[in-house]
């Protein structure tokens, strides 16, 4: 397994209405992050890349979406993980 490096981790925000009404209540944020990385990956990618303190990092792997052609399946959209990061009140991640 190739290693990791701390920009590859983190692979773009979520941003939906539920994940911005989970910043604006409870200081969390959601970010589509590489399947590989575990949760020490991702929180040391987030301090490193966003300069804030994390306190808690949970993930949930998204399984594919699939399709049907007729008879046949097939695979419309490749299972990801997303991470949802708690950050340090009175901090802020600018995903603008």
């Amino acid at each position: 397994m190739s290693e990791l490096h701390l920009y590859d981790i983190i692979r773009r925000p979520v941003v939906t209405e539920k994940t911005t009404q989970l910043t604006d209540r409870n200081n969390v944020y959601v970010f589509e992050v590489d399947v590989r990385a575990n949760k020490p990956l991702i929180k040391e990618a987030v301090e490193a890349a966003f300069g804030v303190n994390v306190l808690k990092v949970r993930t949930a792997v998204m399984p594919a979406k699939r399709g049907r052609r007729m008879r046949k399946t097939f695979i419309r959209t490749k299972e990801w993980k997303k991470a949802f990061v708690t950050v340090a009140s009175g901090q802020s991640i600018d995903l603008r």
